[in-house]
């Protein structure tokens, strides 16, 4: 369920399928078209369009370009989207919502398809289809973090979300598996058949989700221990009195939460880097000679699903690291140092054998996925409950909206600038790649700063001493 609510998804079938309207690579503006030049599905003929000439109008000479602008137009609306889904998330019912995005995801994502079948020729209609599923689309992640947050207290919730965030990586590979499975019975089919599936999964959550503890009768006893942290370890819905009545909080509010703008803008950074070995790394392996030789279009897309297998250590482990220091920033930080040494190996000796390939890719996709997953999940929820809210819970889809949706721009950002810069040198996409890193790791420095001083202080002051008299006796008769 939470692996068809994920955008990415949705976005590389979308991406796979739509690469396959066109059928020759004219140039490197479109993310996966390699994967997917040959000819239209064996059912290609049953159209008007003969299997030689591709899909109009893509198969022009600016074909890769329209797809380009279909896909920075769907990034785009998604997230832009999001900041609007997040605000609306904290106050409504976050089944209804997530339902009907599920549901409008679905039904636009099968319209796109079904320009096969009505034998559609408009590039405006594909441009409008795409752009609703991804408005559709954007309510989905503020949403199930909120929910995720809503049934996990903070003591482990890094560990806890960095699990449950590998289904953005398993997405990816299973949409990868999808379009190409049903691309042969026309690319139509990879782009219905998620369709039906995600407003299939949109009724189910409609009919079973619970959105929080409170609504199945569980009241403070889940979060019981976590009252028993210190004033470090709040939990994460801290009960208000009866007689408050929790008021969302505004957007501009949700920005001056302490640390929202500075981990927005981190992740603004870490998309760009990770979203643009999403839609390049096939691409790249493709075009370049590993161990003296080239790989097919095939046997490039599947050795590029060990960075998104490396993503899901990488989440899991961000995540367990900073339950265990108590330091989000500084785990997010340390990641992103470490990718840009990563980055760079993997550029000189990457090409060198397979093994090595292999190995340094593993290890790259680790540490670029490991803080975007800590950032969008855990560090969303905690800062969704931050102390500065007064116990408020009702904030948790707005910050989660404002720090994945600008981080969104920056996977829009990031595919698009590799477009123009690979044409000249992937050194150059590669150094572009190294500085974002290094600019999110810069932009967490007071944070991190903060927390090691919050540490350091923590372990100068002596924890009161243990008394050897029994509770009992302590008490006034």
């Amino acid at each position: 369920m939470a692996l068809l609510r994920d955008p990415s998804v949705r976005r590389r079938t979308k991406v796979k399928a739509h690469s396959r309207i066109h059928t020759t690579v004219q140039d490197t503006s479109t993310p996966y078209l390699f994967m997917y030049h040959r000819k239209l599905g064996v059912d290609g003929a049953e159209s008007n369009t003969t299997l030689s000439s591709g899909w109009a109008p893509f198969n022009a000479e600016d074909g890769t370009a329209l797809l380009g602008e279909i896909d920075l137009a769907f990034l785009g609306v998604y997230a832009i989207g999001m900041f609007f889904a997040g605000h609306l998330g904290d106050r409504v019912d976050l089944r209804i919502l997530l339902t009907i995005g599920m549901i409008g995801t679905g039904l636009f994502t099968a319209a796109f398809g079904a320009g096969y079948w009505f034998d559609v020729h408009n590039f405006y209609y594909f441009l409008g289809m795409q752009m609703m599923s991804g408005l559709f689309q954007s309510s989905g992640w503020p949403s199930v973090v909120a929910v995720v947050g809503n049934w996990f207290g903070k003591s482990k919730r890094g560990l806890i979300m960095g699990i449950w965030n590998a289904h953005t990586s398993v997405g990816n590979i299973s949409g990868s598996l999808i379009a190409a499975a049903m691309l042969k019975y026309g690319w139509c089919w990879s782009f219905a058949v998620p369709g039906i599936m995600i407003a299939l999964v949109g009724l189910t959550v409609f009919l079973f989700l619970p959105v929080g503890p409170d609504v199945i009768g569980i009241q403070e006893d889940l979060h019981l221990k976590d009252y028993e942290k210190s004033d470090m370890d709040t939990p994460l819905l801290e009960r208000c009195s009866p007689d408050v009545k929790e008021k969302a909080v505004g957007f501009i509010e949700a920005w001056r939460i302490p640390g929202v703008a500075p981990f927005a803008l981190c992740l603004f950074f870490c998309k760009l880097v990770a979203y643009t070995f999403l839609y390049w790394l096939p691409f790249y392996i493709s075009h370049t000679a590993i161990g003296g030789q080239y790989l097919s279009d095939s046997e490039a897309g599947v050795l590029s699903t060990l960075f998104d297998v490396g993503g899901v250590v990488g989440g899991i482990l961000a995540g367990h690291i900073s339950d265990h220091l108590d330091a989000r920033a500084l785990t997010a930080a340390s990641f992103t140092f470490s990718a840009i040494p990563a980055l760079f190996f993997y550029r000189i000796y990457g090409n060198v054998s397979l093994a090595w390939n292999i190995a340094l890719m593993f290890v790259t996709g680790m540490l670029v996925n490991g803080p975007y997953a800590l950032i969008t999940t855990a560090v969303s929820a905690d800062l969704g409950t931050h102390s500065s809210l007064n116990g408020n819970s009702r904030a948790l889809a707005t910050v989660t909206a404002i720090i994945d949706g600008t981080g969104s721009i920056g996977a829009a950002v990031g595919p698009l600038l590799t477009g123009y810069i690979s044409a000249r040198s992937w050194s150059a996409v590669f150094t572009m790649l190294m500085a974002s890193a290094l600019v999110a790791g810069l932009l967490l420095s007071r944070l991190v700063v903060a927390e090691v001083a919050a540490r350091m202080e923590s372990r100068r002051t002596p924890a009161p001493a243990p008394s050897d008299l029994p509770v009992s006796s302590m008490e006034e008769p």
